[in-house]
């Protein structure tokens, strides 16, 4: 019996600490505000694209607080047409950058309305991007 003791310690310090990042999310501590959104999305595309350079049509909303999968955090929606990998132009695409902790967690193609009413700035640092 004694040799579960600390075993069984152990296992009540770990449910301490799952319990500790549950109250840090509901204090909105995943909800931070981005503040370098721009230089974030920059560096993401710089390598998810297949030629960064080129881009044309490129505009960002600012971040703002919206439901995705029902839970809120912060979003910007993006629009750019980039190249392909042929070098011809895809067409403009609309994605929706999702912000966890201040930082880009994760880019997606827009469904449905997730950008509708979004007011959108023109984003010539990513027309300028290069590799």
């Amino acid at each position: 019996m004694r040799a579960w003791l600390p075993i069984f310690g152990l296992l009540l310090l770990a449910g301490c600490g799952g319990g500790a990042s549950v109250q840090s999310s509901a204090t909105g501590s995943t909800n931070t505000e981005p503040t370098t959104y721009k230089e974030d999305v920059l560096a993401f595309l710089r390598t998810y694209l297949n030629d960064p350079t080129g881009v044309r049509e490129a505009e960002i909303s600012q971040p703002a607080l919206k439901s995705v999968a029902g839970r809120t955090r912060y979003v910007a929606c993006l629009r750019f047409n980039a190249k392909k990998s042929n070098g011809e132009y895809a067409g403009t695409k609309e994605r929706l950058v999702v912000f966890l902790s201040g930082r880009l967690d994760t880019v997606h193609e827009t469904a449905g309305d997730q950008c509708k009413g979004a007011i959108y700035e023109p984003f010539p640092e990513l027309e300028r991007l290069s590799r």
